[in-house]
């Protein structure tokens, strides 16, 4: 009982340390906006980065799931992930902003993948689902992340200093973690994935956790631009920390409301949250309606990504790692490339009318999430 006790507390640190890196790099975005003086659709081509360097490390995952146990690869990867992140803080030329971003988009899609198959392997010996907590954690990292972002910014800290600071933290952290981490979750059975007959369960799955990602991502990386350019705040943090806080609290409850209503009500809820908190941000854009806006959001983003991942440790045809695999690349791609085509869409209309796209995805859900519960139906 205790080793499972502390394997999952060895997890959840780095779903939290995950959180509190992509957060400060995110809620560091207007700034950098600011220093290349970077204009809606340059900002877009500069977070292209992050998409492109997510499918180039398509092979090398695939190739990571089905040979190694996690637990190296992932030590390895938040090595490359902090240095990416200080990387980011003391660029100087747009050739350097790009280098780190790309190593820090390529170690991302290897800790998720690598600390979700952990989190689904420990499922297994439980009875309670513990999915969104871990989830949770990870939104927690975000507010912690935001929270040092804003005390920053007040006191005027450069953000090499800043950048600095976290990725030290989290070398730190993952290094007292390490000895913790599940040894043996290298699947027994290795499984091809066979290209030419996709599985249509991690197929919809896949497109659910993209939209998610779209969603999730775009609000992330955009949500302080539009609070600065839009709603004319000072303190363009306010709404991304309303955002991820809901989310959060939301996440830490998810697990039991999937056990009250199920999954299937759990998306259509997800949704309907979704599509009217980012209605309300839309068509008042005063701070008050638009913070409401963003927690309603926040409330329905939140169980997505872990109904998701819990769902995919359930496929008949892939191991946890390899279908967590082929998910994850939906959602890094969603998470990635989500930011740069609201930013397409803010160069040619409007900041505040491309975020209809996050309607978009809520409307998304509905149809992907009926299709999905119509093939799980089937097959059991």
């Amino acid at each position: 009982m205790k080793q499972k006790v502390t394997q999952r507390i060895a997890i959840g640190n780095c779903f939290f340390l995950t959180g509190v890196g992509f957060s400060s790099w995110a809620s560091r975005i207007p700034n950098i906006k600011d220093f290349f003086n970077l204009n809606e659709a340059e900002l877009g081509s500069l977070l292209m980065v992050m998409p492109i360097t997510a499918l180039l490390s398509i092979p090398v995952s695939a190739w990571m799931v089905s040979k190694y146990n996690t637990r190296g690869p992932l030590l390895i990867s938040f090595f490359i992930f902090a240095i990416s992140l200080s990387g980011i803080g003391i660029s100087t030329s747009m050739w350097m902003l790009v280098a780190s971003l790309a190593g820090f988009s390529f170690s991302l899609r290897i800790i998720n993948i690598a600390m979700n198959t952990q989190a689904v392997t420990l499922q297994k010996d439980f009875t309670k689902k513990i999915n969104g907590v871990f989830h949770g954690l990870w939104s927690l990292g975000g507010i912690f992340g935001l929270l040092t972002t804003t005390l920053m910014i007040a006191y005027k800290v450069d953000i090499l200093l800043h950048l600095g600071l976290i990725s030290i933290g989290t070398i730190i952290a993952i290094s007292a973690s390490y000895k913790f981490l599940l040894k043996n979750d290298k699947p027994k059975i290795r499984t091809k994935l066979n290209l030419g007959k996709p599985d249509p369960f991690v197929i919809y799955l896949g497109l659910i956790a993209f939209f998610s990602a779209v969603c999730e991502g775009g609000i992330y990386e955009w949500n302080g631009v539009y609070f600065k350019e839009v709603v004319q705040v000072e303190l363009f943090t306010a709404g991304y920390l309303t955002f991820i806080v809901s989310m959060t609290v939301s996440r830490f409850f998810s697990d039991s409301i999937i056990d009250k209503i199920g999954a299937e009500k759990t998306f259509f809820a997800s949704s309907i949250f979704i599509i009217f908190g980012i209605l309300i941000s839309l068509l008042l854009t005063q701070f008050w309606p638009v913070i409401i806006g963003f927690c309603i959001a926040g409330f329905g983003v939140a169980a997505l990504f872990p109904m998701v991942f819990a769902l995919a440790g359930e496929s008949k045809k892939y191991p946890p790692g390899m279908s967590i695999s082929i998910i994850s690349t939906y959602s890094i791609l969603g998470m990635l490339l989500g930011p740069p085509i609201i930013g397409y869409f803010a160069y040619l209309f409007s900041l505040r009318a491309s975020f209809v796209i996050f309607i978009i995805c809520g409307i998304m859900f509905l149809t992907l999430s009926k299709m999905f519960f119509k093939i799980q139906r089937k097959n059991t």
